[in-house]
Parts: structure tokens; sequence; C-alpha cells
């Protein structure tokens, strides 16, 4: 069994990673009811012996004794971390995982990226080590972060780097919650082209997620409760509102649902590493399979059930009901329309009582509506795991290597130059030692050399599939 480190930076990172935890428990908890440290806790959680001085001695079988999360929370602020470690998952993580200062980076990728880079560096580093020497076999790093602040896109970018020098055969897995048109940040234009560069460079694969998408989703789920038709209770332990119940207090952004959204899409993308299944797929044959060209490992995501992820009284969707789901606009988590762009490939992974003819039988209905490119027409790839996600029979997350990615970063690039042609808050990063102005444009050269690709291929769009000649054999 393979072990995997989630690796939590700034506000955002950790709000979504608290939880990721949190549900993640609360799933273990519904399988394993004899509290026996197993091979799929031990995926994310190491067994803590307390009464040992120090650090604890690990136990590697038996009974749970304390859960720690194999975990580094990473925040230039403290506000965060200290929320977490004062709430209910304060025995999950202790001191040595946690790396805070207390002055942020002020929106500024530049602060987060050089200075904290530089000042921290040997502190985060220290702290992986460690946290992968608890590991038999560590597969996989998770980086959880927002492109729009200074610490998520700084420091979170440069410790891609850092992981890639310092654990070259581990893969880099990164959630990235891109802003929207309406960020409350004026300066997140600059820190997502900078952390962009980044990412096209030092990621093994990257979940774009947006957050008017998340939005959407959760205003949706809104509608429904309120509107009545559809039953108005919502569960207490529903696996979309927090334990403080967002949804019905009507937040005007409800930060706590949408985090809970990353959170079951990370769960999912999880659920063949922790637990068993007939079809299991290993997180390293996601980018094998996913991403044929290495600049283009953007991976769109979407999960269904969604509407009924607020557990409100909505008819349970059948089968095939759930597989159209995943390919239409309401369910993707970031604003896209991956059934009109082209496919370099798919994967399906799917929980819960579904058997393998039943995503066949899906794959071959779908497959006439989906446009995929000419040399990988059978590009799917599918899991199943037999666990389904607590309160649910099935569900299902697909993640598309698709082109509909590409609008995302054509309008990211368009709010970027309107700042950058006008010099607009430039100074705040360019007295930041070590800062030039050239990261700035070959930042921009970079995303746009990725969106060319994303061009090329769009243009074979219609073009026929060939049959290629095939050898003769003599007879």
């Amino acid at each position: 069994m393979t072990q995997s480190v989630v690796v939590q930076v700034g506000q955002c990172g950790n709000q979504i990673g608290c939880c990721f935890w949190d549900l993640a428990l609360r799933e273990h908890a519904a399988v394993n009811q004899k509290g026996i440290y197993d091979e799929a806790i031990s995926s994310f959680f190491r067994n803590v012996d307390t009464r040992v001085v120090g650090d604890g001695g690990s136990i590697s079988k038996g009974k749970i004794c304390s859960l720690k999360a194999r975990a580094v929370l990473i925040d230039m602020e403290e506000g965060v971390v200290n929320e977490i470690l004062q709430g209910p998952l304060r025995d999950v993580f202790d001191t040595n995982q946690l790396i805070t200062d207390i002055s942020g980076s002020g929106n500024n990728w530049a602060v987060g990226h050089k200075v904290f880079g530089s000042l921290y560096r040997d502190q985060i580093l220290e702290k992986l080590r460690k946290t992968a020497e608890h590991c038999d076999c560590l597969q996989c790093f998770f980086i959880i972060h927002s492109m729009g602040g200074g610490t998520g896109s700084g420091l979170g970018t440069f410790l891609l780097k850092m992981l890639e020098d310092e654990f070259p055969e581990v893969y880099r897995f990164v959630t990235s919650i891109y802003p929207s048109d309406e960020d409350d940040v004026i300066t997140s234009p600059y820190n997502s082209i900078l952390a962009m560069k980044e990412l096209n460079e030092h990621a093994d694969c990257v979940l774009p997620i947006d957050n008017q998408s998340l939005f959407d989703i959760i205003s949706k789920i809104d509608l429904m409760v309120n509107s009545g038709k559809l039953g108005t209770t919502v569960k207490p332990k529903s696996l979309v509102t927090s334990s403080s119940g967002a949804l019905k207090k009507c937040y005007k952004k409800p930060f706590d649902a949408m985090n809970n959204i990353v959170a079951n899409l990370l769960l999912s993308l999880t659920s063949s590493a922790r637990f068993e299944g007939s079809l299991n797929m290993d997180l390293n044959e996601i980018s094998m399979n996913l991403v044929p060209f290495p600049q283009l490992h953007y991976l769109v995501s979407s999960l269904t059930p969604l509407y009924t992820l607020a557990d409100v009284n909505v008819p349970p969707r059948r089968l095939d009901q759930m597989f159209s789901d995943a390919f239409s606009k309401d369910h993707q988590l970031l604003r896209a329309d991956p059934k009109h762009s082209l496919y370099l490939a798919c994967a399906l992974m799917v929980r819960g009582s579904v058997q393998i003819s039943d995503l066949r039988r899906n794959i071959e209905r779908l497959k006439p509506s989906l446009q995929f490119v000419s040399w990988n027409q059978e590009g799917w790839k599918t899991s199943l795991c037999s666990i389904p996600p607590v309160g649910h029979s099935h569900s299902l997350l697909a993640l598309a290597n698709n082109t509909c990615v590409k609008p995302t970063f054509v309008e990211l690039k368009e709010r970027f130059m309107r700042l950058y042609k006008k010099k607009a808050h430039l100074h705040h990063y360019l007295q930041v030692e070590g800062m030039e102005e050239s990261c700035f444009t070959e930042a921009v050269s970079s995303l746009s050399a990725l969106i060319q690709e994303y061009n090329q291929l769009d243009a074979t769009k219609n073009m026929p599939v060939q049959d290629l000649p095939r050898l003769s054999i003599a007879v």
C-alpha cells in the first residue's frame, strides 16, 4: 500500500485541507467500525502511540491509538491554522507539521515566492522530509493552494519546485483554486500568471477549479433548499454544508460549502488509494494515462451527484443520469463545456456498487456525443472503488484532459494585460529583492505558449479519423 502527503498552503489551501481531513475521518469511521489501523487508513494517516515522548512511536498494526494526518500546513498568517488547532481536528495535527508567520504575504506573489520562500526553505524541507520518512512507500504529494493570494500562489509554487528537486520520483498533484472576475484581490491576475508559469514547469497534474463555478453550484443547491419543491429538509450531517450549516444561514459567500465540494473531489480522487475496489486506479496512473504531453497536464473535474450532495430530498438519480451529468456544463468545477471541446483523454472514477458492465455501457452510450483527438479515440481510463461516499449509494468523478480549459487561461491573460499595460501595482512586486520585470514577461509568454498548444489541438477538431493501413500478413 502506498502513502500520500497533503501540503496545504495559504488561507484557502488550509481551509480546503481542513474539510478534506474532516470528511476523510468520517468516511473511514463509517467503514472501519472496529477501530483497527489498516492499510486503507495508513495511506493518509499515521497511527501514533502518544505515550511515547517526542515524536510519538508509530504503530503499524493493531488498534488505532491516535491518528495523525500525513500533512504539512503552511501559512504566512496564523489565523486559519490557529482556528484548525482550536477546532475538532486539533489532535490530527501537531506542531511538527505547521509553519506559520504573522505578517502575511500581502497578496503579493513575489513576497510569498522570493521572500518567504528563501526564509522558510530549510524549515519547510525538514518538515517535508520528516513526513516522508514516516511513509513506507511515498507515492504522491497533494498541494492545495489558491492562485489569487500571495502565500498560496507564491509560496505554493516555490514549494512545487522544491518538491521536484528533493523528491523527483514522487508525483506532484496540485489542486489550484482560480479567482473569479469579482475577486476581492486586485492583484490576483498578476499572482495567477506568475504562479501559472511555475505550474507549467513543475507540476505533474493540475486540477484547476474556479471560484465562480463553485459559487454557482452552491447557489443552485441554495435555490433547491429554499424553493421547497424538492423537499426542504437538509440533513444535519450533510457533506457539502459545513457543521455550522452554511446553507441555512445563506451567507453571501458560502466558502465553507464551496470548500467542501473541493474536499469531496479530493476524497473521490484518493478513494482508490484508500479503499478496495474491483478496478482500482493508482494515483500515478492518472498522470500516466491522462497527460500525453508534459505541458498539457490541466485536468477539468466534474463531480456527480452534486446537487444531492446537499442531502436535499432530491430523488436519487439513476446511474445513467449520473454519467450524463458528469459531462454536462453544470457539473464542471471550472466554467467550461467539455462536450463541445476536444478530449485528449478522460478518466471516470466510480464509487459504490456499480458493475464494470454499467461503466462500459455508459461509455459506449456517451462516446458518439464526445469528440476525442484522432490519435486517441479510445482514451478512457476507468476505476471502480466499492466504498461509496457517506450518505450515498454511488458517485462519479470525471477528470477530462480537454481543450475546454483554454478560455480560463485566455481570460486570465486578458485580465493580466489590462493591469500590466498600465504598469499598475507593478512597483509593489519590483521592490522585492530578486524580482524583475522579466519575471512578468516570461510568465505571460509561458502562458501564451500553453494557449497556443491548445489552439493547435482545437484546429484538428473536425478532422476525420484516419484508418491507418495495417501490415498485411502473409498466409
